[in-house]
């Protein structure tokens, strides 16, 4: 353009005007295409911003939603204004965090990420992200997530926090309590990490010191509902069932909806004798997290315990482990003598064992696909609140010796079998549990604890055991001389009604508290279980209700050793 305005005035003090003329309006409309183009960008920039910028009343309505609890509605606002603002950061966070609330774990992972593009070192997308992850089991994952955003913010107390617990999750407790140390070395008022850091100390059993941090909680924030949860959960283990229930009833008092504190509280209270409470306060498991995707939804109504059965169809239905099954079928007759017809729903594995057990029952495998629609029952009701119902005479009635009838054809081979391996007794033994948490560890000693046990001289041991057993038997083989034998033509994880001709052929079964004690002492075989007396799994609900078995009892604070020796004393005897 300059090049043409020399041009043009070179022309005009020639003379030459016409030319001049010519090239002075080839520059002005060059300059005004220029203007033109400037001017376009500029309104295009405004444009640009006013999409990325949404109105304040917008976001003020969508802050509310969320603050409000209302997150299904906040979800649906946000998802809408993404359409229009599609670079507005705060809109995809707040995206991400309504869908976290309401079990949109991807749809909540997907707005953090877009979140991140906008804004890459916004430290809490990654927090948040890692949150939802370990929401979704997803561990190691969640853990790399909030590394990353420790990265960015290496003082970030709540990741810390948030890692910590995603370790203890992991059974990584040594970690887990160094995080919540890191924690409040940053923030020593930070009341969460003393009850986390409480809550991994009592799953490595050093029940004093969990104590001590939650109380340390309370004392920052005196309405901490978890912290009495958990503090009482301590005392339960030490034995202190009083102290506990206070505790239990303070959690609920600051947090009245606590489902997990009256889950609690029912067992301290069952613990104690108070049964009919305890009973009661048992029915907010389906308020839990844990049981919530195990309940079934009919159109018919829950059975009150108090309406006629006369005339009446109902529906049983398992809600637990095959061991529960086990257990709680012992009150179908109850049921079926009172109704016209009762259906049991159980896992499919257990089904030809309890057919044969209980030929007035209709069993068949649980199928929760037609429930919404289903009408060959007027009443239904889940297993674990037979108990609740049939109370009075669970108590009164003499415990039976055996109550489920295994196979005889498979009861007679596996005699046979066991004589092919050596001489009697035959004692079938299983130990540890397949899943795995630091709680659950407490109940299940190492196999060379069992020592005692694998040590009686002139018997035949038999494994019991499902999974990761083999390791186990090597050693017991190399390190005590003893050989523990396993059928592996036999699945013992699906082929229930096999493991229970097998254990019907035992003598004895040595167990801790797993399924397999559950099996052996419902078809009448001598049992032995060794039991951790403090458990929130040792009660009225969840002990075999035969009379074939006797319970070996550990204290928290005592070794397993006076109970193996116990056990092996008393198969001496016999």
């Amino acid at each position: 353009m300059n090049e043409m305005l020399v041009k043009a005035r070179s022309h005009a003090n020639n003379g030459d005007v016409l030319e001049a003329q010519r090239l002075y309006q080839a520059v002005l409309q060059t300059k005004k295409e220029s203007i033109q183009k400037e001017l376009a960008a500029l309104k295009k920039s405004q444009q640009n911003n006013a999409l990325q910028s949404p109105p304040q009343e917008a976001l003020n309505q969508l802050a509310n939603l969320y603050k409000q609890g209302q997150f299904q509605a906040a979800v649906e606002k946000a998802q809408a204004l993404t359409e229009q603002y599609p670079r507005a950061f705060v809109i995809w966070n707040l995206l991400g965090a309504s869908a976290a609330q309401i079990d949109m774990k991807d749809e909540a992972i997907e707005a953090y990420k877009k979140a991140l593009l906008l804004k890459p070192d916004y430290a809490d997308a990654y927090s948040n992200i890692g949150a939802v992850l370990q929401d979704q089991g997803k561990l190691d994952e969640a853990i790399e997530a909030y590394n990353k955003a420790l990265a960015l913010k290496p003082d970030y107390a709540v990741a810390y926090n948030n890692k910590g617990n995603a370790l203890k999750d992991q059974g990584k407790l040594d970690e887990a309590i160094e995080m919540y140390n890191k924690v409040i070395s940053l923030n020593p008022t930070y009341a969460d990490a003393y009850s986390n850091m409480g809550a991994a100390l009592q799953d490595q059993g050093k029940l004093d010191e969990a104590i001590v941090a939650h109380k340390k909680t309370i004392l920052l924030n005196p309405n901490h509902a978890q912290a009495y949860r958990n503090m009482a959960v301590a005392f339960k283990d030490l034995g202190k069932l009083e102290e506990a229930i206070e505790l239990f009833n303070k959690a609920i008092t600051h947090k009245p909806d606590y489902a997990e504190a009256h889950q609690n509280l029912g067992y301290a209270l069952i613990d104690s004798g108070r049964l009919k409470e305890g009973l009661d306060k048992y029915e907010w498991r389906w308020k839990t997290k844990k049981f919530l995707p195990h309940q079934r939804h009919f159109l018919q109504p829950l059975w009150n315990g108090k309406q006629s059965l006369s005339g009446k169809r109902i529906l049983i239905w398992c809600e637990q482990g095959i061991g529960d099954t086990i257990n709680w079928s012992s009150c179908l007759p109850l049921v079926s003598s009172q109704a016209e017809h009762c259906i049991l729903e159980c896992q499919e594995k257990l089904v030809p064992l309890l057919q044969r057990s209980f030929p007035n029952v209709e069993v068949k495998a649980a199928n929760r696909s037609l429930d919404s629609k289903r009408d060959d029952f007027d009443f239904h009701l889940p297993m674990g609140s037979l108990y609740k119902h049939f109370l009075q005479e669970i108590m009164k009635n003499v415990k039976p010796k055996a109550l489920l009838v295994p196979d005889p054809v498979r009861v007679k081979f596996w005699k046979e079998r066991l004589k092919s391996l050596g001489k009697g007794p035959y004692i079938g033994i299983s130990w540890k549990s397949s899943v795995v948490s630091p709680y659950r560890l407490q109940h299940y000693p190492p196999i060379s604890e069992w020592s005692p046990v694998l040590k009686v001289p002139d018997v035949t041991f038999i494994n019991l055991q499902y999974v990761n057993f083999e390791n186990d038997l090597r050693k017991t083989k190399d390190e005590l001389g003893v050989t523990v034998h396993n059928f592996d033509d036999l699945d013992q994880y699906n082929n229930i009604n096999d493991v229970a001709a097998l254990c019907a052929a035992l003598d004895i079964v040595v167990s801790t508290k797993l399924t397999p004690p559950f099996i052996s002492s419902a078809v009448g075989t001598l049992t032995k279980i060794a039991n951790w007396r403090q458990s929130t799994y040792n009660n009225v609900l969840t002990n075999p209700v035969t009379s074939s078995y006797d319970m070996f009892e550990r204290d928290t604070w005592e070794p397993w050793e006076n109970v193996f020796n116990l056990i092996a004393e008393d198969i001496l005897k016999l």
